[in-house]
């Protein structure tokens, strides 16, 4: 069963002919990013604004959009084994490998060319499995130019390059939401992310995740729409310019290079596109970020209630958290504790319990009406997102407590109910 089963009753289906190498998918993509797009009019069926809400995303999990954050931290804390099944859905349709033959556009005008913007790859290295989220340029049939940063696939082909060695690899298309959430997770090196995917599926199906095996030994999601077994590879190319989660352009790099060997697809496969800078981009990136965010401000201010990265911040840049205090200055504590659970974070507004911190207009009469100036923190030359256009290198971090005082008077800042 592919990711077409998350098609929902309202997608829009899309069945003119669209040019690849123009911006006709981006358009249309752009056009309501709430609308999950099923494009039928390419040589391959493909789908867009997936998961491009909360609400969409909780719904594929079985859980209400409240609980998404909490869902996933518990499965941070507490992995679960994935099963391996024999006959894994992906299996289905052995094809043959031409990467250009994909629906994967080249989705801005000066984007150095065709992108999979949704795959993830899964690699392992002496016993050790990372799964993780890469852009990846289509540069021939069988050849590809991936994006990686300084993390643990990048640490995982290091290792494989200094003894001579390639590192065998599968990139997945076409998945889950607990696997694409699991992806984009900052754990620790050697931690399973299968396995904080499978303990998501598992907290609300009641079983495990299914996985199966590619030729060259890797396991993925039995259920994958499509997955190309692979080799990072000791050569490198240029690699972009590519449109990064702010929507602006990412600079050109040399990357390493991945060589695609056998390529699968499950029935009826459905082509993942990610737009870009988009609210599906943002929401997949960015919603993993926030149990971090959670955890550390929790202990720091132990009645935390939520935590938001805002759309408005490309859900990376900028986050809002709802406190209750206990004592005065734990607003403060706040500020430093979630900047401490996400370093990329350049601003964070703390807030009471009675604001919606997923209400942009509740949160900015927090800040009118609750905030002074001199309750503001200033953090200079800090490390901050090689993504922020606006860095150069170290960034300045701001913290701003809109809570209102404990002491006397605290009355005069309660919004009038009926």
């Amino acid at each position: 069963m592919s990711v077409r089963k998350f098609l929902t009753s309202d997608a829009v289906h899309n069945d003119r002919d669209l040019e690849l190498n123009s911006q006709d998918i981006t358009k249309v993509l752009i056009g309501d990013q709430d609308k999950t797009v099923h494009f039928k009019g390419l040589n391959k069926e493909a789908v867009g604004n997936l998961f491009s809400t909360r609400a969409k995303i909780a719904e594929a999990m079985n859980i209400g959009p409240s609980h998404l954050v909490q869902h996933i931290s518990n499965a941070i804390s507490c992995p679960k084994p994935v099963k391996i099944t024999d006959k894994p859905g992906f299996r289905k349709n052995s094809v043959p490998v031409d990467l250009t033959a994909l629906p994967a556009p080249k989705y801005f005008p000066l984007d150095g060319g065709r992108y999979i913007t949704a795959g993830v790859i899964i690699a392992e290295w002496e016993g050790n499995r990372n799964v993780s989220f890469h852009r990846m340029m289509i540069v021939g049939k069988d050849t590809m130019a991936v994006r990686l940063v300084p993390r643990h696939l990048y640490t995982m082909s290091e290792l494989a390059r200094s003894k001579g060695q390639e590192l065998n690899v599968a990139v997945c298309i076409g998945l889950r939401p607990e696997v694409l959430l699991a992806a984009a997770t900052s754990t620790d090196y050697g931690v399973d992310e299968l396995e904080i995917a499978s303990a998501m599926y598992e907290s609300s199906f009641k079983k495990p995740l299914e996985v199966g095996r590619c030729d060259n030994g890797i396991l993925v999601p039995a259920d994958t729409d499509y997955v190309f077994e692979g080799r990072i590879t000791l050569d490198r190319m240029n690699e972009g310019p590519f449109v990064d989660i702010t929507g602006t352009y990412d600079e050109v790099r040399v990357q390493p290079v991945i060589a695609i060997d056998k390529a699968w697809t499950a029935d009826r496969p459905l082509f993942h596109l990610l737009l870009p800078g988009g609210n599906e981009h943002y929401l997949l990136m960015g919603l993993p970020r926030e149990p971090m965010i959670l955890r550390t401000v929790r202990q720091a201010v132990p009645r935390t209630h939520a935590v938001c990265l805002t759309e408005g911040g490309c859900c990376w840049l900028h986050g809002v958290v709802s406190i209750t205090k206990n004592k005065e200055g734990d607003g403060m504590n706040a500020i430093m504790a979630a900047f401490t659970g996400h370093p990329s974070m350049k601003q964070v507004i703390i807030v009471d319990e009675d604001i919606d911190i997923f209400d942009d207009r509740q949160v900015e009469w927090a800040v009118a009406t609750r905030f002074q100036g001199n309750r503001m923190i200033r953090v200079p030359d800090a490390a901050g997102s090689s993504l922020d256009p606006s860095s150069d290198g170290t960034t300045w971090k701001i913290g701003i407590d809109a809570t209102r005082p404990l002491n006397t008077g605290a009355d005069k800042f309660k919004k009038a109910v009926l």
